[in-house]
């Protein structure tokens, strides 16, 4: 099984257990071990299927303008969450490939290989919801279409991002390429480097 293959089964099996109850208060239940890569990749999609869900609940016309605040402050969070476990997935395979010779001619990539696999996990909650559109039975012919035009898409995306995956792992693997990996340094969750909060 690829990596890709691995990440596919757990990212999805993620949102399933998220839709059991489809509420974003849900605690999480991660059926992996911590030192497992399965129970980074699990946390990392519970985390962007909560934020999928709080995205759409701002997005009310009428929501409470003090919840909506609320909720703002959640969506904050877990984007820091998230940007934290993308670089624990990377810390992931810079020990994996640690030993790896690097070619003389080696190249680095656009992105480090978590960033990638934080697509792919946002990409399988595109599929999910999407395949729900197609399968409603309260729209019409026309929206069922426009959404399998759309899930076909994915589905092509999926297979080509899942590809370049894992042909980047071989080829991190291989000292083909190599990983280098810049912090995100977010600026606006500091209060020493938010001038908002720093010149309070």
């Amino acid at each position: 099984m690829t990596f890709t293959e691995t990440a596919i089964k757990v990212f999805n099996q993620a949102i399933t257990d998220y839709h059991i109850n489809d509420n974003v208060d849900t605690p999480i239940n991660n059926p992996y071990k911590r030192d497992e890569i399965e129970n980074r990749l699990y946390l990392k999609c519970w985390i962007d299927t909560v934020q999928w869900h709080y995205e759409d609940i701002i997005r009310d016309p009428h929501i409470d303008p003090l919840e909506a605040l609320n909720l703002k402050r959640r969506i904050d969070q877990s984007n820091q969450d998230r940007t934290d476990l993308v670089e624990q997935i990377d810390s992931y395979f810079r020990q994996l490939y640690c030993d790896v010779r690097v070619l003389d001619d080696a190249r680095l990539n656009t992105e480090s290989p978590a960033w990638a696999i934080d697509r792919l996990s946002i990409l399988q909650l595109k599929i999910y919801h999407m395949q729900e559109q197609v399968n409603r039975l309260d729209a019409s012919p026309e929206h069922v279409a426009r959404c399998k035009a759309k899930l076909d898409i994915l589905l092509e995306q999926n297979v080509d991002l899942s590809t370049a995956i894992d042909q980047l792992l071989d080829d991190i693997q291989e000292g083909k390429k190599y990983m280098k990996v810049y912090r995100q340094m977010k600026m606006y969750n500091d209060p020493s480097t938010n001038p908002v909060l720093y010149k309070k």
